[in-house]
């Protein structure tokens, strides 16, 4: 799902004919790079898109002074539509995404524990920093949120909270970690009794 699109669509669904400017004005109103993956700078190419696609339209351009024409979008039935699956979609679906760092420690044998640990710490340091800054910036911009952004800012900390509780484990755990490593725990089984070959599989 495109955050960019949902966010387009809905402020013209909610707020009636907007030039692009505008949505842009919303878009740093709501302060929506802070809790969405919506990225000012992005509005206008995705603008065009969405009117290529038939799902927003041109209705009137507009020139206030010396300012350049702006071309003024209404969302269309079909934009409506788009609308209501994209947003329902992502309300209903859990989003779990795997992070390649798991699969990268779990080939990691050759690596000696004082270079996983600084690894792990590492990321640690960057998530500490990273909720930090997202505290601070949660709390600058709490006058200009409704009580759903502020929810969505709080979500996200909690996430990066949590990512540093495991960091801590998981440095607590690399002593175990490198012992399973030298140890064969958990390595490769080709060739074990059970083991059964697959077509094409060298034996």
């Amino acid at each position: 799902m495109s955050s960019i699109r949902v966010f387009i669509l809905g402020t013209l669904a909610q707020s009636g004919p907007l030039h692009g400017h505008q949505i842009r004005q919303q878009a740093q109103a709501d302060h929506a790079e802070l809790w969405a993956d919506v990225h000012v700078g992005s509005l206008y190419g995705a603008l065009k898109r969405l009117a290529n696609e038939g799902l927003v339209r041109e209705v009137r351009t507009e020139r206030v002074g010396n300012r350049p024409e702006r071309t003024v979008y209404e969302i269309t039935a079909d934009g409506r539509r788009a609308l209501s699956v994209l947003r329902e979609q992502a309300l209903r679906q859990l989003d779990h995404h795997n992070d390649p760092f798991d699969l990268a420690l779990t080939q990691s044998r050759d690596l000696p524990e004082e270079a996983l640990t600084q690894i792990a710490e590492n990321r640690l340091a960057g998530l500490r920093v990273a909720e930090s800054s997202m505290r601070h910036r949660a709390e600058t911009a709490d006058i200009y949120l409704n009580e759903s952004e502020r929810m969505v800012l709080q979500h996200q900390i909690e996430r990066v909270t949590a990512e540093i509780r495991w960091h801590e484990e998981l440095i607590a755990r690399m002593p175990k970690i490198a012992a399973d490593f030298r140890e064969g725990v958990g390595g490769p089984h080709f060739g074990e009794p059970g083991h059964t070959s697959q077509p094409g599989e060298q034996t």
